[in-house]
């Protein structure tokens, strides 16, 4: 049997007197297109960076594909597009894509990948000169670069204009089609209503709902016409329940 895209066992992770991620338990099967939503301060950039291994848990184990973290983002099964990643100032579009190819043992092609992420009409420009939603897809591009059976992504539209929203999420559904793993966070709760198999609500570092659009509607009370943001605030305005099991918590079906 194929091990999960995605398992986290026990996370914990403080920052001084603050536990950002709080016994959290995660398994993303391949294929899946899983958005990861909450609150500010709720603990999804801390899982996201301890996913990928850039921060360590305090406590629990972390595997992608069956293996620790860094072998999976050095073997090229895993990239991520971050909200705080930076470029080399004077490289191209192109110079940045090729850069990415060359750290892949096996990665996709350039002209492929400028097309994927919508950036082939400004390939040649310098990434600093590019606007903000034209930089998102730069980001978008060099994640893609080596083909990655697992795709991370921490708000990958910010700055986006509409035309480069449906342009990227289609794009995303096309790649899962083609049997790869996303992860996606976003405050932009009606791209995870439309894109995701599968929502986990995360709120003071706990794992407050998980399952379909609709399952997660039903386990906020909320109507199925309800707007998913409705639904959002139901689960996490009061926070989990602290005095024993998570009553929230659902189970997905596979």
């Amino acid at each position: 049997m194929e091990a999960p895209a995605v398992r986290l066992s026990g996370i914990t992770r403080r920052f001084g007197a603050v536990r950002a991620v709080d016994d959290l338990d995660l398994t993303i099967e391949t294929g899946a297109v899983v958005a990861l939503l909450g609150p500010n301060g709720a603990g999804k950039s801390t899982t996201i960076s301890i996913m990928l291994g850039l921060v360590p848990p305090g406590t629990g184990t972390v595997a992608l594909f069956g293996e620790p973290a860094a072998d999976a983002v050095r073997a090229g099964r895993v990239a991520a597009m971050l909200q705080d990643a930076g470029f080399v100032p004077g490289a191209t579009v192109r110079d940045v894509v090729e850069l990415a190819r060359a750290l892949y043992p096996r990665p996709l092609g350039t002209d492929r990948i400028l097309a994927t992420a919508g950036v082939t009409d400004f390939a040649n420009r310098r990434v600093d000169r590019l606007s903000a939603g034209e930089t998102q897809r730069a980001r978008f591009a060099f994640a893609l670069a080596g083909d990655p059976r697992l795709l991370v992504l921490d708000e990958p539209t910010t700055a986006m204009d509409v035309a480069a929203r449906q342009q990227f999420w289609t794009a995303i559904r096309a790649y899962a089609a083609d049997g790869h793993t996303v992860l996606f966070s976003t405050h932009q709760l009606h791209e995870a209503d439309d894109v995701a198999d599968r929502i986990v609500v995360l709120a003071a570092g706990r794992i407050v709902a998980d399952g379909p659009p609709a399952r997660i509607r039903a386990m906020a009370g909320v109507g199925t016409s309800a707007r998913l943001d409705t639904a959002f605030l139901a689960l996490t305005t009061d926070g989990p329940d602290t005095d024993g099991p998570d009553t929230k918590t659902i189970e997905t079906e596979h």
